[in-house]
């Protein structure tokens, strides 16, 4: 077989090749195996060096022709194959812009979150106003001008982280208390205010109590201000939280910032007063510890406890969270379940 037949051969071979290819990996072979330097057509031309002067130009000038229609081929083949590659791709990826769009979750703020807003709404509306102080505190505004001397018995109440000698994690919102009264002008008016915020204790975590927790303190300073005052205050407090739904009482207590002090107890949501393991079979539970202002705090203030008077209560956002949604364990607000916590989504 000469040399020209042997490439009308190779021509045809190769052309079935590249129709017959149905992806870019086997017309990319097909290439390799047809025009690359070990393939068939280039061993065909390594056979002219034999041929005639006369027969040489013929047969490279037909070696160049089916080369050229093989590489064509090849090129078309693989535009072919891209196409199709990419409708297939396009068709795999086909959006339906008319379909409703992916319901995306909307986070909400957390159920102590909720139930602190709530309260300070609540408190706004009556005109206090809301003081934000620092988690860090000395130790100066968190016990001694709330009337804890260093050597004062009541310190032992309240295990405390320090960060110093004379530094500490607050454990209670109280010295915004010390803090509004140094600084509140008298002339225009009583104090009302209220301090949201986390405190910090040295406790052991259980079913009622954490090592770190909310609180709310209130207080009102001025002229005439009565114990009638502040229950009224408290009443409105329980009513618009809980409603009729749980009763309240005050109970005598003690408190070294306020005297006389009560503790404010809410019937218990468990038993609903018949006694249990939540309300240690008391019927009742403790959600808030009040009185009148100490005078050794307004004096150590520079307020004139001759002259004014006042009412403070400090409550538990935690605790008030427990009552109003019946949960018995408190840790369970603190473990970040979104199963749990999404039960108290306000749009729910």
């Amino acid at each position: 077989m000469g040399l020209k037949e042997r490439l009308a051969e190779l021509r045809e071979e190769g052309l079935q090749e590249i129709k017959d290819s149905e992806d870019l990996k086997k017309i990319n072979q097909v290439r390799v195996k047809m025009l690359g330097k070990k393939g068939p057509i280039t061993n065909v031309l390594r056979g002219m060096r034999d041929l005639s002067a006369e027969e040489r130009p013929k047969v490279g000038q037909f070696a160049n022709k089916v080369r050229d229609e093989l590489t064509a081929a090849i090129e078309n083949k693989r535009a072919e194959l891209e196409q199709a590659a990419m409708d297939a791709e396009l068709e795999a990826e086909t959006i339906d812009v008319t379909l409703p769009g992916t319901p995306v979750a909307q986070g909400e703020p957390h159920v102590i979150q909720q139930i602190i807003d709530q309260v300070v709404d609540l408190f706004v509306s009556m005109g206090y106003e809301v003081a934000v102080g620092d988690e860090v505190e000395q130790e100066v505004y968190n016990f001694e001008k709330l009337n804890l001397p260093k050597d004062h018995p009541a310190r032992d109440m309240q295990d405390t982280f320090y960060v110093t000698p004379s530094v500490l994690m607050r454990t209670q919102t109280s010295p915004m208390q010390a803090r509004m009264l140094e600084k509140h002008d008298f002339s225009q008016g009583p104090l009302k205010m209220i301090s949201p915020g986390k405190v910090y204790r040295r406790d052991t975590d259980d079913a009622t109590h954490s090592h770190q927790f909310n609180q709310i303190e209130g207080m009102v300073v001025g002229k005439h201000i009565t114990m009638a005052d502040l229950k009224g205050t408290l009443k409105v407090v329980a009513q618009s939280l809980f409603g009729d739904k749980l009763d309240v009482r005050l109970r005598p207590s003690y408190f070294p910032f306020t005297e006389p002090s009560v503790e404010a107890d809410i019937t218990c949501f468990n038993c609903m007063g018949k006694g249990c393991a939540i309300c240690k079979h008391t019927g009742w539970i403790e959600v808030l510890g009040a009185g009148m202002v100490h005078p050794n705090v307004l004096r150590m203030s520079g307020v004139d406890p001759e002259e004014f008077g006042g009412f403070a209560f400090g409550l538990g956002p935690d605790r008030f969270a427990m009552l109003k949604y019946g949960v018995t364990d408190i840790r369970n607000f603190y473990q970040n379940d979104v199963r749990f916590l999404t039960q108290f989504d306000r749009k729910g």
